[in-house]
């Protein structure tokens, strides 16, 4: 007989994972289904371990321009790409120990293997096909196998992969996807980048900071396109006086390879093409939702374009099939998918009040050198809605603590409505913005107005003094600059 429970979530990623806590919390029996790592990509290969090795590439930057803090190193700091490596992987697996730790707390049952929805309300869990790739990650202990569960309530959580481009598909020897990134066995010398979003980026500042010569070929006019284009510019200028090169309106349309080394042709908009040689490739071209293999389409479970349709509260147009995460769609971010997930089991669970999903207040950081992050609308997209508006700035350089941090380079912008003072969007770039920006995700959330923001009072001296001198830009009553 199968063993039935109140949710099966079928995926143990960040939406996943914290879904399953707050299903426990709310005292709900609940099983979560993975077939290869708990944490999903995020702690294992995406999120977590990358900032770890940015972390590496932040510090050696640092270590390589002592002598603009009036200190002294005998010698050159160089990377031990192995160690780097090896460092990352160990902070992957203490938070991939961890979700095996919440699981127990919260008492979820762990079922190891590869999950299909044969009907509403029932799954076959079969053994997992994926190879095991990180053998030091210990599976927690008790796990359930295979065999036939059953639920009234069962979340999709089963993330995203990386995309592929026909033709230039990743082969995880000379071209690379983030899974090769994260874990070279070699420092390339060269490297080309295809496609500058946060995954692109962010692999690109983490070589070059290594020594590598890094070129980025991204296909939109703007590195980073979902970022303000003011903000996106100031980033691009930062990056290329690193000692990036970047190509925007430019597509990669061919790649050769030797033995040991690509071959990338590339063509500008205006139709120059020209040939780029490097060590290695990383395509770097957006993520697909895993929606494969689970009895979706079977089940006529809604997709559109390679994700599964969900309304606010995660529920599909199948009764008793929900979805969380980024096989939900985008924006595909971990925070989201969290977000996503408690939403879903509180509304499962009946409690009261329980608000739809915004995606509009979903904030965005990339990790790169400077860090950008973002939140609601840019001033182009404020602009094509009608809004008639009012934007603020503060530069870095007028920053009492950036200037003392030898990080003076970034800019904040606010954008607000000009009739009701709603702040529609905000958006930085420069030193630890991607811990800033939660102040205005706070303040969206809050409906706060560009009145309340202009009497917060801030600390002195910090980099988030440039949040408040943005919005009293906005109002012609800026006092730093």
């Amino acid at each position: 007989m199968a063993e039935n429970y109140d949710v099966i979530i079928i995926g143990s990623g960040p939406g996943g994972y914290v879904a399953a806590v707050r299903a426990g919390q709310l005292g709900l029996k609940t099983a979560i289904v993975e077939r290869e790592h708990l944490g999903g990509i995020c702690l294992n290969w995406g999120c977590i371990p990358t900032k770890a090795l940015l972390r590496s590439a932040e510090i050696l930057d640092h270590s390589n321009h002592l002598k603009d803090y009036g200190l002294v190193l005998e010698g050159k700091v160089t990377p031990d790409v192995k160690a780097v490596v090896a460092r990352s992987r160990g902070v992957s697996l203490r938070l991939n120990m961890g979700v095996g730790f919440l699981m127990k707390k919260n008492k979820v049952d762990v079922i190891w293997g590869e999950a299909k929805i044969t009907k509403p309300g029932e799954i076959v869990v079969g053994k997992s096909t994926k190879p095991v790739v990180e053998p030091q990650h210990p599976l927690p202990k008790n796990v359930k196998g295979e065999g036939t569960y059953t639920a009234k309530h069962i979340i999709v959580a089963t993330g995203a992969r990386p995309r592929a481009l026909p033709g230039i598909e990743p082969d995880g020897k000379l071209i690379w996807t983030y899974f090769e990134a994260l874990k070279p066995d070699f420092l390339p010398k060269s490297l080309v980048v295809m496609g500058s979003g946060a995954i692109g980026i962010e692999f690109a500042s983490f070589y070059r900071s290594l020594g590598v010569d890094v070129t980025v070929v991204e296909i939109m006019p703007t590195v980073m396109p979902v970022e303000d284009a003011e903000i996106s510019g100031i980033a691009r200028k930062q990056l290329e006086k690193r000692g990036l090169k970047i190509f925007t309106k430019t597509k990669v349309t061919k790649v050769d390879k030797s033995a040991n080394s690509i071959t990338a042709h590339i063509e500008t908009e205006d139709g120059k093409v020209q040939q780029i040689t490097a060590d290695r490739m990383i395509s770097a071209v957006g993520v697909q939702g895993n929606i494969e293999n689970l009895g979706l389409e079977a089940l006529g479970v809604k997709t559109d374009r390679g994700c599964v349709v969900i309304d606010g509260y995660g529920k599909t147009n199948v009764a008793g099939i929900y979805a969380i995460g980024d096989v939900a769609g985008p924006p595909m971010l971990a925070h989201k998918a969290e977000h996503e997930g408690v939403v879903c089991v509180e509304k499962i669970a009946g409690l009261p009040n329980v608000h739809p999903t915004d995606k509009s207040k979903v904030p965005g950081c990339t990790y790169c050198q400077p860090q950008v992050a973002s939140v609601g609308l840019t001033e182009a997209r404020a602009k094509e809605l009608g809004r008639d508006i009012r934007v603020g700035r503060f530069p870095f350089t007028a920053n009492g603590k950036a200037i003392a941090l030898g990080e003076d380079q970034g800019l904040c912008k606010v954008i607000f409505d000009k009739k009701t003072g709603e702040l529609l969007g905000a958006h930085m770039v420069g030193a630890e913005v991607t811990e800033l920006i939660q102040g205005f995700v706070v303040a969206m959330n809050l409906e706060t107005t560009e009145e309340e923001l202009m009497h917060t009072i801030f600390p002195h001296p910090t980099v988030s003094e440039t949040m408040k001198e943005a919005c009293l830009d906005a109002y012609g009553r800026v006092l730093n600059a």
